[in-house]
């Protein structure tokens, strides 16, 4: 009996972590100007946010815009659109930009600056937390 109780603090103390980082996780909405009449889908994103491609599907400029390096948002983002970790995308865009094949998506900081600048641009496409959405922007994808 005393073992069980011995090991009913750490249990409960796992549990409790499994559960914040449940909570964490936020719905990730992708984002284009309100007059931007596009349609795309995760792998367009995904080409579109690893530079294999320049343009939205009617052959007008996209541009990407990603948020601040190192944010939850953006790691969660890389994560689940193309299954790469900071670290795996630092390494994919060190040999794109060596080859000069290309470079990233600039970041333009927070959740509130991607809205602002993808609202105010029917070129720009940018991530943000769900619950950051408003009238100003038109959600394509939502990764959850």
């Amino acid at each position: 009996m005393q073992h069980k109780i011995k090991n009913a603090p750490l249990k409960i103390a796992a549990l409790a972590l499994s559960l914040f980082s449940i909570q964490a996780v936020a719905d990730i909405s992708v984002i284009v100007h309100p007059g931007n009449a596009v349609y795309l889908n995760k792998d367009d994103v995904a080409r579109l946010f690893l530079g294999k491609q320049h343009s939205f599907k009617d052959g007008s400029v996209a541009v990407p815009v990603d948020q601040n390096e190192g944010s939850e948002i953006r790691d969660q983002f890389y994560v689940e659109l193309v299954n790469k970790n900071a670290s795996q995308l630092k390494s994919w865009w060190a040999r794109l930009i060596f080859t000069g094949k290309g470079s990233p998506p600039r970041a333009v900081g927070t959740n509130d600056n991607v809205v602002l600048l993808v609202g105010s641009n029917p070129n720009m496409i940018g991530y943000v937390d769900s619950e950051k959405v408003d009238k100003s922007v038109r959600v394509v994808l939502t990764l959850d």
